[in-house]
């Protein structure tokens, strides 16, 4: 992956990591369209560069990160994020083989934009409307909303914001709730892919994520990779939620049909194997 890639695959994330338009989806398609997706650097890249857009949350949202005299805020995030962490260890290859497949994603995209489209219609009466109101059980099914995106395509936003819109939080506090959770979420995705992983090596082996990373022209893509995702997330990210109080999901829905036809047009023409 050449520093160049890097910064494509990085804005790909950053614009679309907390939009419910899917960061992987969009990735996966941006990594094939570079002909880099089946390296297994780019790979781990794109688990990777995650931890700029998780840097954009924590600093955006800084004084509810650092506030340690509420510690119910903390918990709920841990009870939130344990589904994940549950069936991320126990189904780890066979989503790796999904994340192989963009038609799986072209097929997520339009399923997923026909239910953004119709989301806003469907829960109406919000009774909860900041995070201190949000009980423990609440934030546990949030979490396994969340797994859905564990293929790709769904979105891991859009997922856990239509949990939390389904659990009666208003549709900015669910997107923001989306955003709290995406720090231990994508955090531990991050930490296993770099510490734990086996990735295969040019030698026919196998190497940990971080001896991957640490190859040197590897090492400065990943520098700068998370340095374009945390900037272009902080503006989407701002950018999101002045929009959602406006005009809704629906546009991100058609999007997503858009996108999801596109993409299997260009699956049918053999531009993406």
């Amino acid at each position: 992956m050449t520093v160049f890639e890097a910064v494509v695959v990085a804005i790909v994330e950053g614009l679309t990591e907390f939009l419910p338009i899917s960061s992987t989806g969009h990735m996966i398609i941006a990594s094939s369209l570079l002909g880099i997706h089946h390296e297994s650097f780019t790979k781990l890249f794109e688990v990777a560069v995650q931890l700029g857009a998780i840097a954009a949350v924590v600093v955006l949202y800084w004084k509810k990160f650092v506030d340690f005299k509420h510690i119910n805020f903390y918990l709920k995030l841990f009870i939130a994020v344990i589904p994940a962490l549950l069936l991320g260890f126990l189904f780890s290859d066979k989503i790796d083989a999904l994340l192989e497949s963009p038609l799986t994603v072209a097929i997520t995209l339009l399923l997923g934009g026909f239910i953004l489209i119709w989301i806003d219609k469907a829960f109406q009466r919000p009774t909860i409307t900041e995070e201190k109101d949000i009980s423990f059980g609440k934030a546990f099914i949030i979490g396994c909303w969340q797994c859905l995106a564990m293929i790709p395509g769904v979105s891991r936003s859009a997922s856990s914001i239509i949990g939390g819109m389904q659990q009666k939080l208003t549709r900015n506090l669910a997107a923001e709730f989306s955003f709290f959770l995406a720090v231990p979420t994508m955090a531990a995705a991050t930490g296993y892919s770099l510490l734990l992983k086996k990735w295969p090596a040019a030698n026919g082996g196998v190497q940990k994520g971080y001896e991957l990373l640490m190859q040197k022209d590897n090492l400065v893509a990943f520098i700068v990779g998370n340095v374009v995702a945390f900037v272009v997330a902080w503006l989407a990210i701002k950018f999101f939620i002045g929009f959602l109080q406006k005009h809704g999901f629906k546009w991100f829905g058609y999007y997503r049909i858009a996108a999801g036809l596109i993409l299997l047009i260009l699956l049918w023409m053999k531009v993406i194997q």
